[in-house]
């Protein structure tokens, strides 16, 4: 007789404990890494039994790509908050930097980056994964905030949108080990100002001011 595969009951109950273990399983990718999130150390964290976890993933590979479709709804709306915080009169794109550094730090853009380390190695990862770098490199997911960035079209633009994204990211990964505050500040204001002149608000004399 065929094996058959359980689909769990679309209930309030159900929906809520899908959740929990969505969230549960970002904060054990952010915090303790790709290789220990494994459907025991996920339920652990989320508090329910083995049982309870297979009936709603029966597999890692299940939970893996539920994660990271939560994950890309988490910086979505994450993304959308930021893009709608600009507080009067602000600088658009000095608000779009800042915020993209503090949006690294949280758990969703932390376990993001833990699993594109892994991808480089992991084939399952690699694949889950795609569809999501994809969709935010062609601005998709990152549509509220990434405009902010750049104010018109070309190579010109799309380089200074890539210089803030790709510097702030390799920050965020790096291990700076000493004078962190001040070398972190000083590099946020180099890429500000490398941003703005991309954008034509500034000249290369501007880049770095003593």
């Amino acid at each position: 007789m065929a094996e058959t595969t359980t689909v769990p009951r679309d209930t309030p109950k159900s929906r809520r404990t899908r959740a929990r273990i969505l969230d549960e399983a970002v904060h054990v990718i952010a915090t303790q890494g790709y290789a220990a999130t494994t459907n025991a150390a996920v339920a652990e964290a989320a508090g329910i039994t083995r049982g309870a976890m297979l009936y709603h993933f029966p597999t890692r590979e299940s939970l893996l790509e539920a994660a990271i479709e939560h994950i890309q709804a988490q910086r979505s709306s994450m993304f959308k908050a930021a893009a709608e915080s600009l507080p009067a009169g602000g600088d658009v794109t000095e608000h779009a930097i800042e915020s993209y550094w503090e949006l690294l730090h949280r758990e969703p853009f932390m376990a993001f980056a833990e699993l594109e380390t892994a991808a480089r190695t992991d084939p399952l990862i690699s694949a889950l994964l795609a569809p999501a770098q994809a969709e935010f490199d062609r601005a998709q997911i990152g549509d509220h905030f990434l405009k902010m960035l750049h104010a018109g079209a070309g190579p010109r633009f799309q380089a200074s949108r890539d210089l803030a994204r790709f510097m702030l990211e390799g920050m965020a990964r790096s291990n700076i080990t000493y004078d962190k505050d001040q070398r972190v500040e000083r590099l946020l204001a180099v890429i500000k100002r490398a941003t703005h002149m991309l954008n034509r608000k500034g000249g290369v004399t501007d880049i770095w001011t003593e």
